[in-house]
């Protein structure tokens, strides 16, 4: 998940309004509780993820080429460092740091993520590959997804399993969309998913 730095100062809007907006969105719609996965072990899930597809967010307007990078903390919270290349993959890389804390220790499945204290977001992985070579992160709102890999391109059959599994979970999938990664020949065999 990227943030623009010159959106910071409208994220601190968003980010207070996503935590009151989550509970009564998935109440209103009548959405089961999201599910998270059971475990994760966060020495494993550190390091650099590539996004495969996300749901649009205006802090992400305009990103390709998007990675997120998360390193440990000597207090025991991680550090968020998000780039994207801007309009095209030889663009301007933008750069954010922030930090992530969890918030469910039994499982380390429930994050936060902020990138200007004193406001925090949802931070769930929903989905996990047993080698951890692909993770799916959301909020129990469903306003937030974001499929990553270890790699900046995804095999096509791993891809439609992760949507059927988010489909199962009540994922409004229609807004999903591709995002642009070095190596974007072998991507092109990905489609958005038709509306649901």
């Amino acid at each position: 998940m990227t943030i623009h730095l010159k959106a910071l100062g409208g994220l601190l809007l968003l980010a207070g309004l996503s935590g009151c907006a989550t509970t009564s969105t998935t109440d209103r719609l009548g959405l089961p509780p999201l599910k998270t996965v059971p475990k994760v072990d966060l020495s494993r899930y550190l390091g650099t993820w590539y996004e495969i597809a996300k749901f649009p967010q205006w802090f992400q307007a305009g990103c390709t080429g998007t990675t997120a990078t998360y390193d440990k903390r000597e207090d025991g919270e991680i550090d968020v460092t998000n780039r994207c290349y801007l309009e095209a993959l030889d663009g301007e890389v933008e750069r954010a740091d922030g930090r992530a804390r969890v918030l469910d220790d039994k499982t380390n499945a429930k994050l936060e993520v902020t990138f200007f204290r004193p406001f925090w977001g949802d931070y769930w992985i929903i989905d996990l590959a047993p080698d951890y070579s692909y993770a799916v992160v959301g909020s129990p709102g469903r306003d937030y997804l974001w499929i990553l890999s270890r790699s900046p391109t995804m095999a096509a059959d791993v891809y439609e399993g992760i949507l059927a599994r988010l489909r199962a979970q009540k994922y409004p999938l229609d807004r999903l969309e591709l995002t642009v990664q070095p190596g974007a020949v072998r991507q092109s065999k990905l489609t958005p998913p038709a509306s649901n």
